[in-house]
């Protein structure tokens, strides 16, 4: 059985979910400590003018580090309203974008306390839409890096400050139809959800070929 440990992640990457179609366990982290400009809370899409990175905002309990599963999402900045604008501004002119985002809206009209719920929730959601069915768990304690035999353990990995190229050997870009392509030329490795308004269910193939 091929396991994989990962990080939670907001709207993750292309990366992210090709790792939920090539293990058979998906073990989700929620023992780490928090980090700043990670995945965890943040998502790059394609924007108008280039790469935009959303963010959601965190209240960490008071006093030092903490875990993961006790970071709580802030109210401030009415940012599930700007979110969901960003999205509809970035991909009101895909071809599914349409089709696909009453099944995402309501995640940004429902108050989630923790962080690593909403993002949990959000993840089964896209995989439904993508039709993939990955069996996911949450860690019961922190584990080590390289402590556990037989996991793959790529929680640092998939990150926004590396090359997806150089840090993950079998993660290989595919180009697909991007709605500013002519523009921007084609952007690798941004959000799921850039992937699923450009191609519909035809991102299941793309994540396919992604695959190394």
């Amino acid at each position: 059985m091929k396991c994989v440990l990962l990080t939670t992640a907001y709207l993750p990457p292309v990366a992210y979910f090709t790792k939920l179609m090539a293990y058979d366990q998906v073990f989700i982290e929620q023992y780490d400590h928090y980090q700043k400009q990670s995945y965890r809370n943040r998502c790059v899409i394609a924007g108008p003018g280039g790469p935009l990175t959303l963010t959601v905002p965190i209240i960490k309990p008071e006093g030092g580090k903490c875990y993961m599963k006790d970071i709580r999402i802030s109210d401030h900045g009415n940012w599930c309203h700007l979110h969901w604008n960003a999205l509809v501004s970035a991909y009101n002119q895909t071809p599914f974008f349409t089709y696909y985002q009453d099944d995402l809206h309501p995640f940004y009209e429902t108050r989630y306390t923790f962080l690593l719920d909403f993002n949990e929730a959000l993840c089964h959601r896209l995989c439904e839409l993508i039709e993939i069915a990955p069996q996911m768990s949450r860690t019961i304690c922190y584990r080590e890096a390289g402590g556990t035999p037989g996991v793959d353990d790529l929680r640092g990995r998939i990150h926004p400050k590396l090359d997806c190229r150089q840090a993950d050997s079998r993660f290989t870009p595919v180009p697909y139809y991007q709605v500013f392509q002519d523009r921007l030329g084609f952007l690798p490795n941004l959000s799921i959800v850039d992937l699923l308004f450009n191609m519909g269910r035809e991102s299941l193939l793309v994540l396919q070929k992604c695959i190394v």
